[in-house]
């Protein structure tokens, strides 16, 4: 496998997946603004889509991929009887589960917005509206089984290029959005979870190139099964602890008018660099590495872990600083139109800027889970994320009443270093993972180039001030003049100082 490859690919569909879900949020800004109906969708559309990234982005993975990859080793048969049972139990697990909520969805709403029990109308249009979405989950949580077996054979484009299918057809939605006027909102909601239909269908037909899965009632809790379910559920919680965190935040936030939906679209910009930067190298080194482990390939474990750090260093440190610099210009230039005003990007962009002092913690915890799961170890990271957790909701529960919602990102950065943190300290206990000189050295570079481009990147902003104004008509197209001609910038230092080495682009891991 080649790392920056892989990682290439999977990043080009992510941020692409992430470029039509900027354009769904800002027709979504433009239509619904910051307001009680915006609040209701946001809930509603996020309830299901946390479950998504909770399955998809590494949870998944974690619990699936080394024992599905260990089966793969002794052949075709086992392989293939292991993912059928996992398969058959899921479809009965969530069938379940979404027959359960949808009876119970008024007090399932009330214990994610409990906040909105002083308005009765946004609560039970988020209740409606959920009952719509939720289906959502049994599809899209099937998609990423499917997505886990194609990732256990190094096909990695196409469970990346998927959620593409989400953001086109709410794309389509909004594009009717002045016709549709209060019914717009409706319409999103069961366009969520048709697009769910159609990644589930999409996938489940790309799969059959590698396995044969037939439903049935009858299967046996094997050894194997009872191990996955036994790292799924400790994963669920330690791989998608970032996402819990702004869970969360949003339970917390529904008691601030409009809090939920400041919160989320500072998300929704962090985030991009987080696909990139934590999670597409988080997915594309677990297969792998997961091989290497059982082998007892210490080189192989050594050099790939390593460079996956560093490249993780490289993709989120000048994002960071970037978002530090200009938060408030980048949130007014992506979402600042129609019915989201200036109070609306102010808010959050303090949101984002306080989001992004954890990006790196969030891009690390993706990388170093992936170094404990490939070692079939779920249970430590889930300590370590209960332990964030805890920390998360005892800070802003603490500080809400006294500075309101802009705690609750301050507090998710602050849990999520300490996570980060913990996990780097027990790989290094446990001689899981040892810093090579070469990384060190990659390191100090990466910071030096990062902050010279950041000083280019703020003289550019203060340069474009008049084009980067709230009023301006220009200001997204100043804005990607500004970041393309800064990544230029930043991509030629690092190749002339070494922070980034072309011939990385052709080693196999």
């Amino acid at each position: 496998m080649n790392l920056i490859k892989s990682t290439g690919t999977f990043s080009f569909f992510t941020l692409l997946s992430r470029v039509l879900g900027y354009l769904r949020d800002l027709f979504i800004a433009i239509f619904l603004g910051s307001g009680p109906i915006a609040d209701a969708f946001f809930v509603a559309f996020r309830i299901p889509n946390t479950f998504r990234r909770l399955f998809s982005e590494g949870t998944f993975n974690a619990a699936f991929v080394p024992l599905y990859s260990a089966e793969l080793t002794k052949g075709k048969s086992p392989s293939q009887k292991f993912a059928n049972e996992i398969y058959n139990i899921l479809i009965i697990g969530l069938l379940f589960l979404i027959l359960i909520i949808e009876i119970f969805m008024p007090w399932f709403v009330l214990l994610i917005a409990p906040g909105f029990t002083e308005n009765s109308e946004k609560l039970e249009l988020t209740i409606y509206l959920t009952r719509i979405t939720f289906p959502f989950l049994f599809f899209i949580s099937l998609a990423s089984f499917f997505a886990a077996i194609l990732n256990s054979h190094n096909k990695f484009a196409l469970s990346a290029a998927a959620p593409i299918v989400l953001n086109i057809i709410l794309i389509f939605i909004l594009f009717f959005g002045r016709y549709l006027n209060d019914d717009l909102v409706k319409y999103l909601a069961y366009g969520v979870t048709i697009s769910g239909i159609i990644q589930f269908l999409l996938l489940i037909w790309f799969v059959k190139n590698f396995v044969s899965l037939n439903m049935s009632l009858k299967f046996r809790l094997t050894k194997n099964v009872k191990l996955f379910f036994t790292k799924l559920l400790p994963s669920i919680f330690s791989s998608g602890v970032t996402q819990i965190n702004i869970l969360v935040g949003t339970i917390i936030a529904s008691f601030q008018a409009s809090a939920v939906s400041y919160l989320y679209y500072a998300d929704r910009i962090y985030q991009i660099n987080l696909a990139i930067a934590g999670i597409a190298i988080g997915t594309i080194l677990l297969p792998n590495l997961s091989r290497y482990v059982k082998e007892n390939n210490k080189y192989k474990i050594n050099r790939i872990q390593n460079k996956s750090l560093e490249l993780s260093l490289f993709l989120s440190v000048p994002a960071t600083l970037a978002l530090l610099i200009a938060s408030e210009e980048i949130t007014s230039s992506l979402f600042g139109y129609g019915s989201f005003n200036t109070l609306s990007v102010k808010n959050s962009a303090n949101a984002l800027f306080y989001f992004a002092l954890g990006l790196p913690a969030f891009a690390f915890i993706k990388v170093f889970s992936s170094f404990v799961f490939a070692r079939q170890n779920t249970k430590i990271p889930f300590y370590f994320s209960v332990i964030s957790v805890i920390l998360n909701i005892i800070i802003s529960l603490y500080f809400f009443s006294k500075i309101g919602f802009i705690i609750i990102p301050i507090a998710t950065s602050i849990s999520s270093w300490l996570n980060s943190l913990l996990l780097l300290f027990y790989l290094i206990y446990k001689n899981y993972f040892n810093f090579k000189l070469d990384i060190i050295i990659s390191f100090i570079r990466i910071v030096l180039v990062s902050l010279i481009t950041s000083l280019i990147f703020y003289y550019l902003i203060n340069l474009n001030q008049e084009y980067l104004a709230f009023e301006s008509g220009y200001k997204l197209v100043a804005m990607l003049v500004v970041v393309i001609l800064t990544l230029i910038i930043y991509i030629m230092i690092s190749i002339i100082t070494k922070a980034f080495k072309i011939s990385d682009i052709k080693l196999k891991y």
